[in-house]
């Protein structure tokens, strides 16, 4: 029996891996939204603030996950997550699996709960992530401390900074695979026997539009931050 999950902010392009995943005879849960997104959420955003309790917000946008990576993992934290998951959990097919965003909020503990699954890690330019509104564009929401800013734009780019370093901050586990939504959209044939590969299954092809790329080019608004630059140059994201 194989287990598998999505890893990656919102709105990085993770409901095409979790609508091909479906596609491709994955049991992604017993309800689904519009985004392939196992739902009801709320037991996931309980979860979430619980293991928030245990990040050191530092000063500006750095916090310790020190504490996090090593404390003991609360009962009531993987009551939370059997109750989201129970259909995952409960179900016997061959393949299954879950996605939603705000697995990435808490993944260094999901990880220690399943570390025989497949961690798929979506990873998108943060232009075009930050375009569009979601809900952990305020982190406050899920009792992580920052330094709070009116300005929407930068809520969300430093929600995915924060999200980006939690998951650089965590040792990967045994079955690991980083993914660019851009490379799935462009050579997805490519992308799809790398996937394959790594899932261990035959997968279906869905419809992929290319104008979904450099949305950030059209923009008008604010969607390039200096600390976006790292990650940038680490995943072959061009400035410009």
């Amino acid at each position: 029996m194989s287990l598998m999950t999505v890893i990656g902010r919102g709105h990085s392009g993770t409901r095409a891996i979790s609508h091909t995943l479906y596609a491709s005879g994955v049991y992604m849960g017993k309800l689904l939204n519009a985004s392939g997104d196992l739902v009801p959420p709320e037991a996931m955003y309980d979860a979430c603030r619980i293991f928030a309790n245990y990040v050191e917000h530092k000063e500006g946008l750095n916090w310790d996950f020190s504490r996090a990576l090593s404390a003991e993992i609360p009962p009531t934290f993987t009551e939370l997550i059997e109750r989201y998951l129970e259909s995952v959990i409960k179900d016997e097919s061959e393949h299954k699996g879950w996605k939603i965003p705000e697995t990435t909020l808490c993944y260094p503990w999901i990880i220690r709960m399943f570390p025989e699954a497949k961690y798929i890690f979506w990873i998108r330019d943060p232009r075009d992530s930050i375009l569009s509104r979601h809900v952990t564009d305020d982190l406050g929401r899920f009792n992580i401390r920052y330094p709070f800013t009116e300005d929407e734009r930068l809520r969300r780019a430093i929600s995915w900074k924060y999200q980006y370093d939690l998951v650089k901050a965590t040792p990967k586990p045994e079955h690991w695979l980083e993914v660019r939504f851009e490379d799935f959209v462009l050579k997805q044939e490519e992308t799809l026997d790398r996937l394959e590969a790594f899932v261990g299954i035959k997968l279906g092809r869905i419809i992929v539009r290319p104008d979904s790329i450099e949305r950030w080019k059209l923009d008008k608004g604010s969607h390039y931050f200096d600390f976006f630059e790292p990650a940038m140059k680490a995943y072959g994201y061009q400035k410009g």
